[in-house]
This record gives C-alpha cells, sequence and structure tokens, in this order.
C-alpha cells in the first residue's frame, strides 16, 4: 500500500490516503502486538536479507533513507507509506514477525518507487496501479502459502490474479480513482509493470 500526502515528489495533494488490503487476513481473534514488541520487531525485520537489499539499492540510487524512514504506529491497514514521510508499520494490525517483515518489504518497493520513478504521481490512478502491482508481485504478498491462508484456493494463475486483486483494493482507497478507472488502470499497465523487476533481477 502507498500513502501520498504531500510529501516531495509525489505531486499528491495533502490529506490524501491511498490504502491498501492487510498483508495478512484481519481475524478478530488475532492479539494485537504491543507496541514495544512491534518496534523491536521493526528492528528484526531490518535485519531480513530482502529488507536489506531493498534499502542498500535505494541508498545506491541516492534515495534519502532517513533514520525514521520506518515507524511503528497505531492506524486503520497494515502499514503504508507517505512520500516525505517515510513508512508505517501498524502494530495493532501486527501479530506475528512475519507480517512486519513483509509490510516493510511491500512499502520499501512503494518508498523505491516513489525515489527513482520520475514525476510519479499518488493522485494518477496509472502510476499508482504501476506502484501496487510491482508491490504486490515483488514483495511475496500473492505467494500461495499466503493465499491458502487468505482462503483463496486457485492453484494455477493464482499469483496474477492476487497481485490484480490487491492492486484493485489499494486502488480503490484512492479518492481520485473509481473503481472501473482503477480497473482500466490495471490492466493498461499491467505487462509493463508486472515485469518490471527493479531493483531486483528478476521477481524474488
Amino acid at each position: 500500500m502507498a500513502e501520498g500526502n504531500g510529501g516531495s515528489g509525489s505531486g499528491a495533494a495533502a490529506g490524501v490516503r491511498v490504502g491498501a488490503e492487510s498483508s495478512e487476513p484481519k481475524r478478530a481473534s488475532l492479539r494485537a502486538m504491543p507496541h514495544e514488541e512491534c518496534v523491536e520487531g521493526i528492528r528484526s525485520a531490518l535485519k531480513n536479507p530482502t529488507v536489506r537489499f531493498l534499502r542498500e539499492r535505494m541508498e545506491k540510487a541516492g534515495c534519502q533513507v532517513w533514520p525514521r524512514l520506518i515507524q511503528a504506529a497505531t492506524c486503520s491497514s497494515a502499514g503504508g507509506y507517505a512520500s516525505g514521510h517515510g513508512i508505517k508499520v501498524c502494530c495493532n494490525h501486527m501479530a506475528f514477525q512475519d507480517q512486519i517483515t513483509q509490510v516493510l518489504i511491500h512499502e520499501l518497493i512503494h518508498a523505491y518507487d516513489d525515489c527513482v520513478a520520475k514525476n510519479l504521481d499518488w493522485k494518477n490512478c496509472a502510476h499508482h496501479a504501476c506502484s501496487e502491482i510491482r508491490a504486490n508481485h515483488l514483495s511475496g504478498d500473492c505467494h500461495y502459502k499466503r493465499e491458502l491462508l487468505r482462503g483463496f484456493m486457485k492453484i494455477r494463475g493464482h499469483e496474477q490474479d492476487c497481485v490484480k486483486r490487491r492492486a484493485l483494493v489499494s486502488l480503490k482507497n484512492n479518492p481520485y480513482c473509481s473503481e472501473t478507472a482503477s480497473k482500466d488502470a490495471i490492466e493498461a499497465v499491467w505487462d509493463i509493470c508486472y515485469n518490471d523487476t527493479r531493483p531486483f533481477d528478476r521477481a524474488p
């Protein structure tokens, strides 16, 4: 998921929220992680090889990876990215270490896109669609094991269906993108953005 709310370089209007589906299914029975434990979970996630790789590639690309790029917070979804403000991991939606790591990977891809893509505008449905396609595809959010946990049992073609489904959920939360515009944007940029695996050599 990404949030655009008036940061440098995004072209997003102040107060605009670009939301996304949680990386994990929402279950009332899941224990919300205490803030202190969540902070420790973020520190642990920063040692994850994929998280480290993304941060290193951002630094090499000249992206600002400032000390408070990643913050523990209480919010309405699993996590978010806001241009100029960084990444939020929403502790009230976290129950396991894997969830924190997954959110960080997803949001770091948004942060990477926001830095390296010229004139990225989160109000533009095609721009937003492209980053959501990339984040869902490259983060592993749509691995078949995660899909099974969400109750999606399709075997063949599950990954692309998942990427499109989750991208659409995010775009529909963008006040500048109607459901029709969101679907059209996803289809319009699909081939280019699904096959764009930067900064990875290939999809992990």
